[in-house]
């Protein structure tokens, strides 16, 4: 694009006429939508809709991933600049509608209340058939998030990126705890745990409930082309929801989260595992866990910007060309 073209693209979250392309305002100005895409409610034409639940009333130890959803997204401006790498020249920015929904809107003092409206907001979404990649929070959002899913595709497999399990047994459904949500997921059929695993692990847990996993240093030592072939093969072609939690990746790569945890994942192998997913049936997903407060020079924004980014390449890789 000519220099006096990009003068032109002022506040392009609200201005652009056509919500495909890419985007050469100011990183460092305008509207921090995510990845410069429209700010709409309108989900007409809408192929996927990134959106933000700013909630971390879950949290076990450090709190702030209520900041999240806001980081990634300034942290996510200088990306719409070129099509996203290691994609073979995908461009789903240029190829497909995606628009920012904004963030959830919820009272934040009705923590009670909260899992319906996350439900009901992501199946909003669903019902006007565009796909969601979530900007979280912390990870309990996923619980009301694969609710929503389920209704739409049933009992769904579950690629979970993650130091901890977060399969700690608590039957009281209603609580609300970041810890719990995946045994909760399969507890109530949400999530097939016989086609799911978990990346990254690096935390005890005394039961997996059928779940597959992957500990961090099983991905280390046998390579991400061992750990995605697994991963591939334990999902197949089902209905499959991805979930980032930040703190797979080691704290040296992202600082800024509640519970970190050494020896994890590097953002190399995280992004290469990520591309190397093209091709799985994915509905949906999120990224989960970014507290800005805990972070050093946007470091674990930018990573939560690189793997959202992934994820709308995952979703939309299937739909070439249809």
């Amino acid at each position: 694009m000519a220099l006096e073209d990009a003068k032109k693209q002022i506040d392009v979250a609200f201005t652009r006429k056509d919500r495909r392309g890419l985007a050469y305002e100011n990183a460092f100005g305008g509207a921090t939508s995510f990845l410069r895409r429209q700010y709409t409610k309108d989900l007409a034409g809408a192929d996927l809709a990134v959106t933000g639940v700013p909630f971390d009333q879950a949290v076990t130890n450090r709190p702030g991933t209520r900041f999240g959803p806001r980081a990634i997204r300034a942290a996510s401006t200088l990306q719409p600049y070129d099509p996203p790498t290691g994609w073979d020249g995908f461009d789903p920015l240029s190829d497909f509608s995606i628009v920012d929904y904004g963030d959830m809107a919820f009272d934040y003092a009705d923590v009670a209340g909260f899992p319906a409206l996350v439900q009901a907001h992501i199946a909003g979404i669903l019902a006007a058939d565009v796909g969601s990649v979530t900007l979280g929070g912390d990870h309990f959002i996923t619980l009301p998030i694969l609710r929503a899913y389920a209704e739409k595709f049933g009992p769904l497999s579950v690629i979970q990126f993650d130091a901890h399990s977060d399969l700690w047994a608590d039957d009281d459904m209603d609580r609300i705890d970041h810890g719990t949500m995946m045994y909760k997921a399969v507890k109530l059929g949400l999530v097939d745990p016989k086609r799911s695993v978990q990346i990254g692990i690096r935390t005890e847990c005394d039961d997996y409930c059928g779940m597959h996993y992957i500990e961090a240093r099983e991905v280390h030592e046998k390579g991400v082309a061992a750990t995605v072939a697994r991963a591939r093969d334990l999902v197949g072609d089902a209905p499959t929801y991805v979930t980032f939690d930040i703190d797979a990746l080691d704290p040296a790569f992202a600082p800024g989260t509640g519970t970190p945890v050494w020896g994890g994942l590097a953002s190399w192998q995280a992004a290469a595992m990520l591309r190397d997913l093209a091709g799985i049936n994915m509905v949906g997903g999120d990224v989960v866990e970014v507290s800005p407060p805990f972070d050093h020079a946007d470091i674990t924004a930018v990573a939560g910007a690189h793997v959202a980014m992934e994820l709308c390449c995952l979703y939309l890789w299937n739909k070439r060309g249809a």
